[in-house]
């Protein structure tokens, strides 16, 4: 008798043009990681002022994102990433060619409206147009993005920038953001927009404090995974003399790493309980930061010594993310889709938040002390989830089954 065959399903190109989309924004906002030095040194500022160009692009996204998907709702959708993405392209060239500090974080304000305005209309046309039961891969598909700029976006900018100096690191992003535009104008057919949802009843969550402490729990797990991401470049190079290229390696194999952690958190998330999986996560977080600062004593440290630490510092940093959105869905109960919305602003803000509590520990008291601030900032973000639960009478250890998207980190 013989073997039925399921047939292979072809991917449309329209969703890997929204895949290169997401990729080339999240690129554009992490990559500053990888050539921080370069850049602080170019523009003759502090390297603690370089890291505030993250924290101007991301907090800027936080709070242009709910406000832009309302503003943007009536438009048709291929237009909107068109002239968003252009704005965005014009923004990052306009970088690449600019001598001024101030001039730069203008710019990249721009950077950051354009790709506010395009990440909720990506994942809107991913769901819009996916077929009946497979919603849900396209979104992974698309969030994947993400996890691809660090394993390979960052990675290739940090390259580019330590071969050709940073300005080509802004071009290269322009460039992706050009090959992303022209991804979208040869294969995304036009959607309707969405129903327009007035920007009370997007907050409207806030109102409940178990969503607006899980919510804030969200924003201080980022910003204690951030302070490190932002500033690994200098602590590298203070810890193991690290440059340039040593980088551009490291970030391939901890966005490696952080994919694999994101999986694993999710199993665990799923099959203990997002309270178990959090907990554990963040444990493991503060001991790699422990032990990260008893390295600091002991340098100068090989940096193939550290790499193991790397790679945990990475996995449990993506580890995280899955539970906690998972915790958050369970708190929010009916209110779920409005709080997972709310959710990639509060990304975002964790984001800005680590890039500037971390330039301030970088210019006080030097890249050393990173490692300690960000493993205190994970264990508040433990507290917070206990006050959430706390208010959310009974619904701690519910152990859902909602499977949540993928936050950027």
């Amino acid at each position: 008798m013989p073997i039925a065959v399921r047939p292979r399903v072809r991917l449309p190109m329209w969703l890997f043009a929204l895949l290169l989309t997401t990729f080339a924004l999240a690129t554009d906002d992490y990559v500053i990681a990888g050539v921080l030095p370069a850049i602080s040194t170019g523009l003759g500022v502090s390297e603690a002022a370089g890291g505030q160009l993250v924290t101007v692009f991301s907090l800027v996204f936080a709070l242009a994102a709910p406000v832009a998907s309302v503003v943007t709702a009536t438009w048709p959708r291929r237009r909107l990433l068109t002239w968003a993405l252009a704005l965005f392209v014009a923004a990052n060239w306009a970088a690449a060619c600019t001598t001024s500090y101030a001039l730069l974080l203008g710019l990249r304000v721009l950077a950051a409206v354009a790709a506010a305005s395009v990440v909720p209309a990506v994942y809107a046309i991913a769901a819009t147009l996916a077929p009946e039961g497979r919603q849900g891969r396209y979104l992974a598909l698309v969030m994947g993005g993400l996890t691809g700029s660090l394993a390979l976006g960052v990675p290739l900018g940090t390259w580019v920038g330590g071969m050709f100096g940073w300005r080509a690191t802004f071009w290269l992003g322009g460039l992706l953001g050009l090959a992303a535009l022209a991804a979208v104008r040869g294969t995304v057919p036009e959607t309707p927009p969405a129903p327009a949802m007035p920007i009370r009843e997007r907050l409207a969550p806030l109102a409940r404090p178990q969503v607006l402490f899980g919510l804030l729990a969200i924003v201080a797990t980022v910003l204690g995974s951030m302070m490190m991401m932002t500033y690994l470049a200098p602590f590298l190079r203070d810890l193991a003399g690290a440059g340039p290229a040593e980088l551009g390696w490291i970030f391939v194999l901890a966005g490696l790493a952080g994919f694999a952690g994101g999986q694993l958190g999710g199993r665990a998330g799923d099959r203990w309980g997002p309270d178990r999986a959090l907990l554990t996560g963040i444990m493991g977080f503060a001991v790699v930061m422990a032990a990260f600062t008893a390295c600091w004593y002991l340098r100068p440290v090989s940096l193939l010594a550290l790499l193991p630490l790397l790679l945990m510092w990475a996995g449990v940093s993506w580890w995280i993310p899955p539970p906690a959105q998972t915790r958050l869905l369970a708190l929010a109960g009916p209110a779920g889709p409005q709080a997972l919305a709310l959710n990639s602003s509060a990304v975002y803000l964790g984001v800005s938040g680590g890039a500037a509590v971390g330039g301030l520990i970088l210019a006080g008291h030097g890249s050393g002390r990173l490692p300690a601030a960000a493993a205190m900032v994970e264990l508040a973000a433990l507290a917070l989830f206990w006050i959430a639960s706390a208010f959310g009478k009974g619904r701690r250890g519910t152990g859902t089954r909602v499977r949540p998207t993928r936050s950027p980190r």
